[in-house]
């Protein structure tokens, strides 16, 4: 049966905005349509001589100096609610204040709220003139707390705006103390291409990362002022989660910890080429709890907790002063990505080393087998062969072009500063997972995560799944059977060997596994580790539920905006409710359609497009309208004249077409691919054929058609990643999916 696309029906409905604790809403201010609003006050702040402070930077390069990764000036100010700006109060009742901030010939800006004191319902958003936008920040963001320090936005020019209810009129009051000129991109992707830092770097996503992925987890990008530098969570002897942080004294360099912002989870997602991670995983502000500059040293501890959603970990500790036989840094060069370096060679203990900010006792690191550090590396953490903290980048000339001689802060000559909060323990303590406690029996393993597995899986009939093993025992864990079923489907296990201390962690492939089609849940179980019964069974197991689209089809939403992008969001959901696919909001005044293909397999579905302002996508502000139509030409129409909000529901049916016969089934080479592809069919075709090629994901990545009467056909891939994608064939009606594995 050809697929079809039937219309069940449409529903009009309202759209409610809600407030959350943190991080929502929008800023009023940039909207073209709130004519009412008075003209905004700009005060301009002093020049910056970006030349000198480039050539100064570059002398600290020269002898050492790794941090921090100075990219701004901080000016003092003192620019108030209660006195400055333009107030406006709107029809609802609702207060706005504004002010802009001008820096001449910043590459960006960042402020400080020196007085931070908000209201419930109140939120402060600060932006620049391209649309881009911090906040809002709200009452719960940064609790028992009045200073709150905001990252950089791009350009010379920002404006803050903080709304207040009408019912809490009078009772905000906001103090920008500080502000920062930067006078150059204070990390990549600002402004500049992310790989900056050097090409001998290594991001923390590739296999030299596999082995240390709890401790990537605890480093954060630290933007201290006007420059950057790393550091990292610690745990303590009560192993109860309070957010100690370890980074280098000399990059205080006159800074307030209380308002710095740390940034966890930048990391790039792929390998090569670099690509974005969340920007959005910051915590605000830090109190200090001690220093000392003979290691090089800085203990603060967080104003808040790392929320779960950060999967936050805290890194154990070895304060014996043993050499460290090989050494490891994860670290943010250059203001830039997450990076990952090794050091495969014993470390030596030096005293009194100063490259430039007075004498510490260090760990002399000679060379790096992989990576190296740069200026903004300063605070990483070194870690030894057993993956316990034994010290903090201070300095060296180490780089891509001269990879040699860093020193390292030593952790043992600090712990006498840090003791009280930290605990005895014993010399060495292990790392800690949030939530998780001291393992209390000897032999306790779980599977703390299963990845590999894409939400949504097309024309694909198996998985081959990475889990990872946890050591919750107290033993060092040498073997232990893991099991793992597809509820309802195949079910198979495996051993594992090694030698995993506790607390540890390890990452583990399985084997490709048979999934059905539709809504699937895979469960993967450790049961007896070291030959033995599992002292705490509750966390033997973990569940990843996704969807098999197999066969799948191609349905494509197309939709074009009206002049307001920003206004958009939707999301689309299979029969159970699980949503599939969502989008937006997206950039205003965009002529450009926004074309997004969806793999969809037999059943129904539930598109939900939201417009915040309350005046759908057409028609005075742009004639905008939306279509999701199959690969067969079957279509949902909508003329973007829905108000707040739009729900189409529609099913597939018939989307196990037939297969095509055997003489246009084509065979396919080389296969790994490189850079192109050549289908050859074992007779002449007889009518016309089209392909496509599309990832696990279901997203299309190019498509074509071959004309009646050829027998061969060559296919130029796009630029795409390594990795298995799906070629799909199809002639009037009939279709087969072959798998082609591209390998550079």
């Amino acid at each position: 049966m050809k697929s079809g696309l039937i219309i069940l029906g449409a529903l009009i409905i309202p759209s409610c905005m809600e407030a959350q604790v943190s991080f929502a809403g929008r800023p009023l201010g940039p909207d073209p349509r709130r004519t009412d609003l008075s003209t905004v006050p700009v005060i301009t702040l002093p020049t910056v001589d970006a030349g000198a402070e480039l050539a100064a930077d570059a002398h600290n390069a020269s002898i050492g100096r790794k941090g921090p990764y100075r990219f701004g000036v901080e000016h003092l100010t003192d620019i108030r609610t209660d006195r400055d700006g333009v107030w406006d109060v709107l029809p609802q009742g609702q207060r706005l204040w504004r002010i802009k901030l001008q820096c001449p010939q910043a590459v960006g800006i960042g402020v400080t709220f020196t007085n931070y004191v908000v209201p419930p319902g109140g939120r402060v958003f600060v932006y620049n003139d391209a649309g881009q936008v911090l906040g809002g920040y709200t009452a719960d963001s940064h609790p028992g707390h009045t200073v709150l320090g905001v990252q950089p936005l791009p350009g010379s020019t920002v404006t803050v705006e903080y709304q207040e209810p009408g019912v809490s009129a009078g009772q905000g009051h906001l103090t920008l103390g500080r502000v920062v000129h930067a006078y150059r991109a204070p990390w990549a992707g600002f402004d500049r291409a992310f790989g900056d830092s050097g090409p001998c770097n290594v991001n923390t996503i590739c296999p030299e990362g596999d082995d240390w992925r709890p401790e990537i987890r605890s480093v954060a990008l630290v933007l201290a002022g006007g420059g950057s530098c790393t550091g990292q969570l610690l745990n303590n002897c009560n192993n109860d989660s309070i957010p100690y942080f370890l980074t280098a004294n000399h990059c205080l360099g006159g800074a307030d910890p209380s308002t710095w912002v740390f940034r966890f989870n930048w990391e790039s997602p792929t390998c090569d080429p670099t690509a974005n991670g969340p920007t959005d995983h910051t915590v605000s502000g830090s109190t200090q709890l001690a220093a000392n500059p003979g290691s090089d040293m800085l203990f603060l501890q967080l104003n808040d907790q790392p929320p779960p959603e950060f999967n936050a970990y805290f890194n154990g500790w070895d304060k014996s002063g043993a050499v460290p036989q090989q050494t490891t840094c994860i670290h943010h060069p250059s203001g830039d990505i997450k990076k990952i370096t090794h050091d495969l060679d014993p470390s030596v203990s030096e005293n009194g080393i100063d490259v430039g900010n007075g004498p510490a006792d260090c760990w002399h690191v000679f060379n790096y087998e992989t990576g190296t550090t740069e200026p903004g590396s300063s605070g990483s953490g070194l870690w030894d062969q057993a993956h316990h903290i034994v010290g903090q980048l201070y300095g060296g000339s180490a780089s891509c072009t001269n990879n040699n001689d860093d020193w390292y802060g030593r952790f043992s000559v600090s712990y006498p500063f840090i003791e009280q909060w930290l605990g005895a323990c014993g010399d060495t303590l292990n790392g800690l997972d949030p939530g998780i406690t001291v393992p209390i029996t000897t032999n306790n393993t779980a599977i703390t995560s299963i990845v590999g597995i894409a939400a949504n899986i097309c024309n694909e009939d198996s998985v081959q799944p990475v889990v990872t093993l946890k050591n919750n025992g107290t033993a060092y864990l040498a073997s232990v059977t893991i099991t793992y079923e597809v509820l309802g489907g195949a079910t198979g296990t495996m051993g594992w060997s090694g030698n995993l201390a506790p607390l540890q962690t390890a990452n583990v492939q399985l084997p490709m596994i048979a999934v059905g089609n539709g809504a699937q849940s895979l469960v993967v179980s450790t049961e007896a580790p070291n030959g033995s019964n599992d002292g705490d069974p509750t966390d033997d197991s973990d569940t990843l539920d996704f969807v098999v689209n197999s066969p799948g089809e191609l349905v494509t939403l197309l939709l074009s905006p009206d002049n307001f992008g920003e206004d958009i969001t939707w999301d689309l959901a299979n029969a159970d409710g699980t949503v599939l696919y969502a989008g937006g909001p997206y950039a205003n005044n965009s002529t450009t359609p926004i074309e997004v293909p969806f793999c969809l397999g037999d059943d129904c579905y539930t598109f939900t497009i939201n417009d915040v302002f309350g005046d759908g996508i057409c028609c005075s502000e742009g004639q905008g309208h939306y279509t999701i139509t199959s690969a067969f030409g079957d279509h949902v129409v909508s003329d973007g004249q829905y108000g707040q909000g739009e729900v189409r529901e529609f099913c597939l049916e018939g989307v196990g077409i037939d297969a095509l016969s055997a003489g246009a089934v084509p065979s396919i080479w080389p296969n790994p691919a490189t850079d192109r592809l050549t289908l050859h069919w074992p007779t002449v075709l007889s009518q016309d054929l089209r392909w496509s090629l599309v990832d696990m994901n279901g997203r299309l990545l190019t498509e074509g058609r071959v004309a009646r009467g050829a027998q061969r056909s060559t296919i130029a891939l796009p630029t795409i990643a390594d990795g298995v994608y799906v070629l799909t064939t199809i002639t009037q009606g009939s279709f087969n999916c072959q798998r082609l594995v591209v390998q550079r």
